[in-house]
């Protein structure tokens, strides 16, 4: 088993490492690709992948008669190159001196180092290495892996966690649909056609999503993963009361959360032309938006059980 849980988190690890921020998540599309052509075969039951013309570079996985869709972003945030060494944000990352940066540009791969002067005007963004990137290059946090009894840290385990989460459903999900989303970091869009080609085509019209939250005065690590009751949007209470119900009779480990703030997919279900209930359910992180995002693996083991459950009595 420990073997076993070793190697699970290794995938994590790799995914965490990929290049993927919004507007370029390619290279986690290609990877998913990748690992579902060769891991499903193991899976428990068949499944039908959409993607590509018209979908840019979002994955739809549809299992038996779905009744219910889960929803896990690709992307992550990170910065732009704009001219010389000034960076324009990708999302809301946070920016603290000496952030270890990596991109690729036409001459190669280069790591430097962020820094943040504070203006009249606001704060300057800039970099130092020891040449400038081509304008538009995307730089992301250079991964800084720690793992140890209870915990993974790492950049992007928001959404990496996420995807992962997704995966695992997967292997045992009977009916349901899995939709692998971009540009929730910055700003959202695909998941308004998304949604209408799903609602249309297989009349679903409730959704989960498989997102990281935060840690807060009322949330607490390895104490399970958190059912939303709002965050700067609100779900519909009857739905948050089935979830709930079903987590409470299936003995699960949860915590309710309650946020002002904070915003995930659910924000296009919520706004969209057609009628969908939503609950952002997942594990919650220190150290938000940072190179060194941490999560305990109870909330991550806790995420999946609760997915299994709810995907199979939604």
């Amino acid at each position: 088993m420990a073997n076993q849980k070793k190697s699970e988190y290794q995938l994590i690890k790799t995914m965490c490492g990929i290049h993927a921020p919004s507007g370029n998540e390619v290279k986690m599309k290609e990877f998913i690709l990748n690992y579902i052509s060769k891991n499903s075969k193991n899976w428990k039951h068949k499944h039908k992948i959409i993607h590509g013309k018209g979908f840019q570079d979002n994955i739809i996985l549809v299992f038996g008669k779905p009744r219910t869709a889960m929803f896990a972003h690709l992307d992550s945030i990170g910065f732009t190159v704009r001219y010389g060494n000034q960076l324009v944000k990708i999302g809301g990352p946070v920016t603290s001196q000496g952030f270890e940066l990596v991109g690729t540009d036409t001459k190669g791969t280069q790591t430097v180092s962020l820094h943040v002067k504070e203006e009249k005007h606001g704060r300057e963004i800039t970099y130092k290495g020891k040449r400038d990137f081509e304008r538009g290059t995307e730089l992301v946090f250079k991964q800084n892996w720690k793992e140890d009894k209870n915990f993974i840290q790492s950049c992007y385990l928001d959404n990496r966690l996420g995807v992962y989460n997704a995966l695992k459903v997967a292997e045992t999900l009977k009916d349901g649909i899995i939709v692998f989303t971009t540009y929730e970091e910055h700003g959202g869009g695909c998941v308004s056609y998304l949604q209408k080609y799903i609602h249309q085509k297989y009349k679903i019209h409730q959704a989960l999503i498989s997102d990281i939250s935060w840690i807060s005065d009322g949330v607490f690590p390895g104490k399970g993963p958190v059912i939303s009751l709002r965050d700067s949007l609100i779900p519909r209470r009857s739905y948050l009361d089935k979830i709930i119900s079903i987590s409470k009779k299936n003995k699960l480990v949860y915590q309710l959360e309650v946020e002002g703030s904070g915003g995930s997919d659910a924000k296009e279900l919520q706004f969209c032309e057609n009628p969908w209930d939503w609950c952002f359910v997942g594990a919650a992180e220190q150290n938000v938006h940072s190179p060194s995002e941490k999560v305990h693996k109870k909330d991550i083991e806790g995420m999946i059980k609760i997915y299994q459950v709810l995907m199979k009595e939604l």
